[in-house]
C-alpha cells in the first residue's frame, strides 16, 4: 500500500509539471466520456430500464391485423371475448386513450386521460399510493370515479392529503377521486413529455359502443399478462384463434372482413421504433470516444518518448520494468478518472439540456436520468479508457534502449523515430474514423434538407391553431358541435386582421387523425378489398384558411347542409388511386364496406395532397367531409348522441403575425363558451417544427458528434506533426544550411500531413461504404453512398489536416538552423 501511495504521489508530481499536457488530456477525455455517458443515459432509460410494472416482460399488447392494415387495436366487443375465451393470458385489461376538460377548483384545462377496465390495474401489477382503484362492479355500473396521476396530484392539488373523496369536473360531469397512482406510473405508454396521461376513469362501455354499428371501430386496446410458461409466439397464436371467434360475432355486413390476431411484448411496442436510432447514436458517440482515446494515447506516447532518457537512467540504476509500467498506467488512470468526473458533470448538463430538445416521438423520456447505473458506466469506461490509453507509453518505456538513450543526451531524434509508425497509425486511424462520421453527418444533413424542401400541400405562414375538446354533456351531437364551430368562426371572421377561419378534426402535419374503410361505386362485391383512407371533418372556410390548393371542382359551402345531397372532397392521391385515368369529379363513394348500405356521397372537389404527418412521409389517400353532413360516416342525418367527447382544431389565417392573434382567438371562443379550455394555441409553423423534430434531433446530434470528432482529430494531427517536426529539427537545420528554401521546408511538413490524410481518407471512404446500409433507413431521398457527400467530407478532412499542419510547418520554416544545430 505504501508503494502504491508513493507511486501515486510521484504521478501527481509528474502531471503537475506539465499543466498544459494534463489539461489537454483531461478535457479530451471529459468530452469523449461525457458525450458517451449522456447517450448511454438515453439508452439505459429508454431501452434497458424495465417498464414500471410488475414483471413487465410478461406483458403483451394484443391487437388485430385487418385486411392490409396491420397494428390496429381491438374493438369494444373483443375486450370481453378475450377475457372469457383466451387461454394464454393470466389476465387482460382494456383501455382507450381520451381527453377531458378538467375543471373545478382551478382554471379549466385539457388533460390526457384513459378509460380503462378495472382489470387493467391488476394486469399491470401496480397499486395506488393513496386510496384504491375502481372495481369491476363500479365499471359495469358506470360509476363516475377517477384515479389521478402523481403529477396531477402534485401540480393541481398540491399533494392534498385529503384528496380522496373530493370531486373534479371532467367534461363538466362530476367525478369522485378514489386513488392516486405512484410517481413512476405511466400508462398508456406515450412518447414525449407533453401528452402523458393524467387520470384514469372506468371504461364503462356504452350500448352504442357495443352495437353492430360500431362493430368495426378498432379504437380500443388490450394489454394481457402471459401465463407462466407461455411465450409471445404462443400468445400470438392464441390471439389469432380468439380473433376468429370475434369474426363469427360480426354483423352480416362485416362477414367478408379478414382479421388476424396478434400479440407483441409491451416494451417492444413502446420502444421498438427508436431502438435502431439509439443504437446508431451510441455507436456514433462511441466513435467519438475512440478518437479521444487515440488522441490521448498519442499524447501519452509523445510524453513517454520525451522521457526516454529519464527511463534509461532509472533502468540503469536498477528500477524494474514493472515499476515503469505501473507508473505509466497510474498516470493514465489519474487522467482518465479526472476526465471521467468532469465528463459526468458535462453529461449531467447535456442530459438536462437534451430533455428539453428531445422530440415528442421519443418514448419513456421520464425514465432518462443520471442514476447509479449511468454513473457506474461512466466510471467503468473511465477506468478502461485510462488503462488502454496507457498501454502504448508503457510499452514504449519498456522498449527504451539504455545505450542509445544515454548517448543521445538531450537529443530526441534517432530513438524516437522508431515509434513514428505508431504515431502515424494513430493519426491515420483518427482521420479514417472521423471521415466516417463526417459522411454520415453529411448524409443526415442532406436528408434533413430534402425533407424541408418537400411541398406540404398547404401554407403554414400566418396561420394560428388552437386545439379544443367539447364536453360531451353540453355538446352531445353533430348539431350542437356545428353550432359551436359556426359561432366561433363568425366571431373570428368579423375580427379585424383575420383573413379566414375554419375548424377541422384532423390537422395537417400533426400525425394524428382518424381513418375509415370505404367503398367506391361500381366496384363488384367480389373485387372489394378493405383499405383505409384518412378523413377530416371540416367547417367554415377551412381550405382557404390553410392555403390548400383547389385542383378541380369546388370547396364546401353553406349549401352543403344535412338535408342536401352528400358531398365530399378528395385529395389528388386518392383521386388517382380510386379512379385511375378518370376524372374523379361526380364519382361516388361511401364509408365502410359494400354491405353497410350507407348513402353515396359525390365527389365535388379535388384538392392538393397535404402531409398528414412529417414531410418525409409519403402522400396518402385522404377525403374531406362537411361538418353538417354526418350521414356520410353514420348513414343517417340524425346520428344520435356522441359516444365520446368531440373536438378538433380552430384554424385562422391573419394578415398579422399569428402570435398577435392569440387573444383575439381566445376572446372569440370565450364569447361562445366561457370555460372551454384551448390547448395548445400555437402558430402552424410550430406544429410543423414539432413533426420535423425527430429528424432534426437525429441530424443535430450526429452533426455535433462529427464536429467533435473532427476537432479531436485536428488536435491529434497537430500534436503528432508538431512533435515530428521537433524530432526532425536537426535534419531540417542541415537542409537549410545546405541551401533549402524555407518554403520547401514548409512544403515538406505539409506533405507529410497530406500523406496521412490521403491514406486516412481512403480508409474512411471504404469504411463509410461498408456501413452505408446501416444508415440508409434513416435517410430521406438521399443515397447513403452519394459521391458528392463523400467528396465533400474528404475535402473537408484534407483541408483540416493541412490547417493542423500549417502551424508546425510555419515554425519549421522560420526556425534558425544555427540554433537547432547548437541545441543538438
Amino acid at each position: 500500500m505504501s508503494t502504491l501511495a508513493q507511486d501515486l504521489r510521484f504521478a501527481l508530481r509528474q502531471l503537475s509539471k506539465a499543466p498544459v499536457f494534463t489539461l489537454t488530456v483531461v478535457l479530451t477525455l471529459a468530452l469523449g466520456i461525457g458525450a458517451t455517458t449522456a447517450i448511454f443515459s438515453l439508452v439505459e432509460g429508454i431501452l434497458l430500464r424495465p417498464l414500471p410494472f410488475a414483471d413487465p416482460d410478461r406483458l403483451v399488447v394484443v391487437g388485430d391485423h385487418v385486411g392490409t392494415s396491420t397494428g390496429l387495436g381491438i374493438t369494444a366487443r373483443e375486450i370481453e371475448t378475450y377475457s372469457n375465451a383466451a387461454s394464454a393470458f393470466a389476465s387482460v385489461g382494456g383501455y382507450t386513450a381520451t381527453q377531458f376538460e378538467l375543471s373545478g377548483g382551478a382554471r379549466p384545462e385539457e388533460v390526457d386521460a384513459a378509460r380503462m377496465t378495472a382489470s387493467m390495474f391488476s394486469t399491470l401489477g401496480v397499486q395506488p399510493i393513496l386510496g384504491r382503484v375502481f372495481t369491476a362492479q363500479e365499471d359495469a355500473s358506470h360509476q363516475p370515479l377517477a384515479v389521478i396521476s402523481y403529477a396531477l396530484w402534485l401540480n393541481r392539488f398540491h399533494r392534498d392529503p385529503e384528496i380522496l373523496g373530493k370531486t373534479i369536473d371532467l367534461d363538466r360531469k362530476s367525478y369522485s377521486i378514489v386513488g392516486v397512482m405512484p410517481r413512476s406510473f405511466a400508462f398508456p405508454l406515450q412518447a414525449g413529455q407533453l401528452d402523458q396521461t393524467q387520470l384514469w376513469v372506468p371504461m364503462s362501455l356504452t350500448p352504442d359502443e357495443l352495437s353492430d354499428q360500431n362493430a368495426g371501430n378498432w379504437g380500443f386496446n388490450l394489454v394481457a399478462r402471459l401465463k407462466d410458461g407461455v411465450t409471445p409466439p404462443q400468445a400470438a397464436q392464441d390471439a389469432d384463434r380468439v380473433a376468429k371467434l370475434v369474426v363469427l360475432g360480426f354483423p352480416a355486413n362485416m362477414a367478408s372482413i379478414h382479421i388476424t390476431g396478434d400479440a407483441a411484448l409491451l416494451k417492444e411496442r413502446a420502444v421498438g421504433n427508436v431502438r435502431p436510432l439509439l443504437r446508431t447514436l451510441f455507436v456514433a458517440v462511441a466513435v467519438v470516444l475512440l478518437i479521444a482515446c487515440m488522441n490521448v494515447a498519442g499524447l501519452l506516447l509523445v510524453r513517454a518518448i520525451r522521457r526516454r532518457r529519464e527511463y534509461a537512467v532509472r533502468l540503469a540504476l536498477g528500477a524494474g520494468s514493472g515499476v515503469l509500467i505501473r507508473e505509466s498506467v497510474l498516470e493514465g488512470l489519474l487522467l482518465s478518472l479526472t476526465g471521467g468526473l468532469l465528463g459526468l458533470a458535462f453529461a449531467a448538463t447535456a442530459i438536462r439540456t437534451a430533455l428539453h430538445m428531445l422530440p415528442e416521438s421519443m418514448p419513456r423520456v421520464d425514465s432518462i436520468s443520471m442514476d447509479a447505473g449511468v454513473v457506474s458506466f461512466a466510471l467503468l469506461i473511465s477506468l478502461v479508457t485510462g488503462a488502454l490509453c496507457s498501454l502504448a507509453p508503457a510499452f514504449a518505456a519498456l522498449r527504451t534502449n539504455l545505450t542509445e538513450s544515454l548517448k543521445e543526451g538531450t537529443r530526441t531524434g534517432s530513438g524516437a523515430a522508431s515509434h513514428a509508425w505508431l504515431r502515424s497509425t494513430l493519426v491515420v486511424a483518427e482521420i479514417a474514423i472521423a471521415l466516417v462520421l463526417l459522411t454520415v453527418s453529411g448524409a443526415f444533413l442532406r436528408s434533413f434538407q430534402m425533407m424541408r424542401a418537400q411541398d406540404l400541400g398547404f401554407r403554414a405562414d400566418h396561420v394560428l391553431v388552437a386545439g379544443f375538446q367539447l364536453p360531451l354533456h353540453q355538446y352531445p351531437n353533430y348539431t350542437s358541435a356545428h353550432e359551436f364551430d359556426q359561432a366561433v368562426i363568425d366571431r373570428l371572421t368579423a375580427a379585424p386582421g383575420i383573413v379566414a377561419a375554419g375548424v377541422t378534426d384532423n390537422l395537417p402535419a400533426s400525425g394524428g387523425g382518424a381513418a375509415s374503410g370505404y367503398t367506391i361505386e361500381g366496384v363488384p362485391l367480389n373485387q372489394w378489398k378493405l383499405q383505409f383512407a384518412s378523413f377530416a371533418i371540416v367547417d367554415g372556410d377551412y381550405f382557404n384558411t390553410m392555403g390548400i390548393r383547389l385542383v378541380d371542382g369546388r370547396t364546401f359551402n353553406a349549401n352543403d347542409r344535412a338535408d342536401a345531397p352528400l358531398a365530399i372532397i378528395v385529395n389528388e392521391t386518392m383521386a388517382k388511386h380510386c379512379w385511375p385515368g378518370q376524372n374523379a369529379l361526380g364519382k361516388r363513394m361511401h364509408a365502410g364496406n359494400p354491405k353497410k348500405g350507407r348513402p353515396w356521397a359525390t365527389v365535388v372537389g379535388i384538392v392538393a395532397d397535404t402531409k398528414l404527418g412529417a414531410p418525409d412521409q409519403p402522400n396518402a389517400d385522404q377525403w374531406y367531409i362537411p361538418a353538417q353532413q354526418p350521414a356520410i360516416l353514420n348513414g343517417s342525418t340524425d346520428p344520435g348522441m356522441f359516444t365520446r367527447a368531440t373536438g378538433g382544431f380552430i384554424v385562422l389565417r391573419s394578415a398579422l403575425p399569428p402570435e398577435q392573434m392569440v387573444q383575439t382567438l381566445r376572446l372569440a371562443v370565450a364569447q361562445v363558451d366561457s370555460v372551454l379550455a384551448l390547448e395548445p394555441v400555437q402558430a402552424m409553423t410550430a406544429v410543423i417544427s414539432d413533426v420535423e423534430a425527430p429528424r432534426r434531433f437525429n441530424t443535430d446530434l450526429i452533426t455535433a458528434f462529427a464536429i467533435g470528432a473532427l476537432l479531436l482529430t485536428v488536435i491529434g494531427i497537430y500534436a503528432v506533426v508538431a512533435f515530428s517536426v521537433s524530432l526532425r529539427a536537426q535534419e531540417i537545420a542541415i537542409r537549410m544550411a545546405l541551401g533549402a528554401q524555407r518554403s520547401r521546408i514548409a512544403r515538406l511538413v505539409l506533405v507529410s500531413g497530406a500523406k496521412m490524410a490521403l491514406i486516412g481518407c481512403a480508409l474512411g471512404v471504404l469504411a463509410s461504404l461498408a456501413i452505408s446500409r446501416l444508415i440508409a433507413s434513416f435517410l430521406f431521398n438521399v443515397s447513403a453512398t452519394d459521391p458528392l457527400i463523400y467528396l465533400g467530407a474528404s475535402v473537408t478532412m484534407m483541408l483540416m489536416t493541412l490547417l493542423a499542419s500549417a502551424l508546425p510547418a510555419r515554425r519549421a520554416a522560420s526556425a534558425d538552423p544555427l540554433d537547432a544545430l547548437r541545441a543538438n
